[in-house]
C-alpha cells in the first residue's frame, strides 16, 4: 500500500514539475504497460469493437489502411491460440483477444512490399492506448514474422492467403500487478546529427 501511494505521489510531482503539463492523452501513453496478469471480466462486444475503431484510426502509408481485425470473444478459440503461441500463455485467463492482421494486396507499394508491418503496429498501438484509456489490460504478443507462430494463428483462425497476422493482443481486466516501467533515456536522444548531444532549446 506504501509504495502504491508513494508511486501516486512521484507521479503527481512529475505531472507538475516534469517540464510539460499532463493530459488525458499523456497520462494514458505514460500508464500504458504491458498487462500479463488479470482477473476474469466480461468484456462487452462494444467495447472490443471500440478498441478496433481506435486501431482503425491509426495513419498508414498512402491511407491505404492494409488492416484486418479478429475479434475473439469466443473462450475456445482464445484457449486454443494460447495454447499454439509460445508467448502468449496469459491469454486464456483475460478471456478475450484482437488479433492485428496485415492485407498484403492492399498495402501501398503493392503485395510484395512491408508498408503494411508499419501500418498495422501503429493500429496495434492505437489499440493498447484505447485498452489503458478504458481501464482495460492488453499486451501485444508478436506473431510475425515468425512462421511458427503465423502457422498455427492462420489455421486456427482460417485466414486467406493474403492476410498475414501481426499481432496477437490478449485484452481483459488487470490484476492490478503490473506497473509501467519509466523508459526515458536521455542518452537515446540525438539533435540535429547522430553525435548532437546539446539541446539546442537551452
Amino acid at each position: 500500500m506504501k509504495k502504491v501511494v508513494f508511486m501516486a505521489i512521484l507521479f503527481a510531482v512529475f505531472c507538475v514539475f516534469g517540464g510539460e503539463k499532463m493530459n488525458e492523452t499523456t497520462k494514458t501513453i505514460f500508464n500504458r504497460k504491458s498487462v500479463r496478469n488479470y482477473v476474469e471480466t466480461t468484456v462487452a462486444p462494444e467495447t472490443l469493437e471500440f478498441l478496433v475503431k481506435a486501431g482503425m484510426a491509426a495513419p498508414s502509408a498512402m491511407d491505404r489502411r492494409p488492416w484486418e481485425f479478429i475479434i475473439i470473444n469466443d473462450k475456445a478459440v482464445v484457449k486454443k491460440l494460447n495454447d499454439a503461441l509460445p508467448h502468449a500463455k496469459m491469454a486464456e485467463k483475460a478471456g478475450y483477444a484482437i488479433v492485428v492482421a496485415g492485407n498484403i494486396e492492399k498495402q501501398a507499394g503493392g503485395k510484395d512490399a512491408n508498408f503494411w508491418i508499419m501500418d498495422c503496429s501503429a493500429a496495434a498501438q492505437n489499440i493498447l492506448l484505447a485498452a489503458e484509456s478504458l481501464g482495460l489490460g492488453a499486451v501485444w504478443t508478436a506473431v510475425y514474422p515468425s512462421a511458427e507462430r503465423v502457422k498455427p494463428v492462420v489455421e486456427i483462425l482460417g485466414l486467406p492467403a493474403n492476410i498475414v497476422p501481426l499481432a496477437f493482443i490478449p485484452v481483459g481486466k488487470p490484476s492490478g500487478a503490473d506497473k509501467p516501467k519509466d523508459k526515458f533515456d536521455k542518452t537515446r536522444i540525438h539533435w540535429n546529427h547522430w553525435t548532437g548531444k546539446a539541446n539546442p532549446g537551452k
